[in-house]
């Protein structure tokens, strides 16, 4: 039996099922469906073979669900198979109309004490956590199951932060720039996110690279026309790619709002600041004063950080926060592009 554990991250869940070791209950709430659906089509994928399913596979949806049956079921040992599985999909669903706390889903209670080892129970709970306090706790107090909590992905570092994750996790390696590129062209989409890697892992060659070159190639990304690009045009201060960017923006705009622009330019200079002004000026103190543990990114904090003073970075953090308000139309009614270019005439002559 694997380690007893409260709540555990995605990729180390998935390891452990794809070991075989099994949990006789999985909790998987949250409002990131897109982990709970891989995670139990997994277990039922990892459990049982596809000839064993007929007899040892039993699904139940929330909106008519009876918590009853389904403890029924999970009490029944399993036939020709070492495992029985039980799913609860759209567990928020249960008994809906109650509103709220749903009595019925507290069943798991009783069960969650004292669980058939044969069999898996997977209670899948979107939209939240799961509304059933004294399950939770006798399922952890037991240590009988698993709590994974699937946060939903945020834009920007933690969406980052998942795309790196995922490529090692299938193997491959993947630099700054390409998850970039990945991250502003596909955004929070896991499920498509994920699937592009997937092919590109299909692609990859010597050193098991996934590269910008690689995605322009087969994802049909233009590594000329994403934030990082902006980016890079900005520190080199190349008025004409930085114009011709915003002009492709303007013609993408649900793919490249003003807002996350000013974001990220906002975070980049925010990081160019505490460069500049670092006593230590080792990279070891610097990767650390600009919150980055990747030298290539640091690289381009002090690229950036020699063709802008620091009265530079400070006044074109001003303009960033004046354009973020403005765009949002808080004292102004211009085309927030026709904002963004009059932020860059700013940045490149500050």
């Amino acid at each position: 039996m694997a380690e007893k554990k409260e709540t555990v991250s995605y990729f180390s869940l998935r390891k452990e099922i794809e070991a075989g070791k099994f949990q006789p209950i999985y909790l998987l709430q949250g409002d990131e469906p897109y982990y709970i659906d891989q995670l139990s089509d997994l277990i039922v994928e990892k459990a049982l073979r596809e000839d064993e399913r007929d007899f040892n596979l039993s699904i139940y949806y929330g909106s008519d669900a009876n918590v009853r049956e389904v403890i029924s079921t999970c009490k029944q040992y399993p036939a020709f198979s070492q495992y029985k599985v039980v799913v609860l999909r759209e567990a928020q669903n249960v008994n809906k109309q109650a509103g709220g706390h749903s009595k019925d889903l507290e069943l798991f209670k009783l069960y969650a004490e004292n669980p058939l080892r044969s069999t898996i129970l997977v209670v899948c709970n979107k939209d939240g956590a799961i509304k059933a306090k004294t399950f939770v706790d006798t399922l952890k107090k037991e240590k009988t199951g698993v709590v994974f909590s699937s946060v939903k992905v945020r834009d920007g570092r933690d969406l980052q932060g998942v795309i790196s994750n995922y490529a090692t996790s299938i193997g491959c390696n993947i630099d700054f720039k390409s998850v970039t590129m990945l991250a502003d062209c596909i955004g929070n989409d896991l499920s498509r996110m994920f699937s592009e890697l997937d092919k590109l892992k299909l692609l990859v060659k010597e050193g098991n690279a996934i590269t910008p070159e690689l995605i322009e190639r087969n994802i049909g990304i233009s590594k000329d026309y994403n934030n990082f690009e902006f980016e890079d045009a900005i520190i080199t201060r190349n008025a004409a790619k930085v114009y011709r960017i915003i002009d492709y923006y303007q013609k993408n705009p649900k793919n490249n709002p003003v807002p996350m622009v000013v974001a990220m330019l906002f975070s980049f200079f925010s990081g160019v600041l505490l460069v500049r002004a670092s006593k230590d000026q080792s990279q070891a103190a610097l990767m650390a004063a600009a919150g980055t543990k990747s030298a290539w990114r640091l690289g381009k904090f002090k690229e950036a950080a020699r063709n802008y003073s620091t009265q530079a970075c400070v006044n074109i953090i001003g303009y960033l926060r004046e354009c973020d308000v403005r765009c949002k139309g808080m004292g102004s009614r211009q085309d927030s592009y026709d904002l963004l270019k009059e932020l860059a005439y700013k940045i490149l002559h500050s």
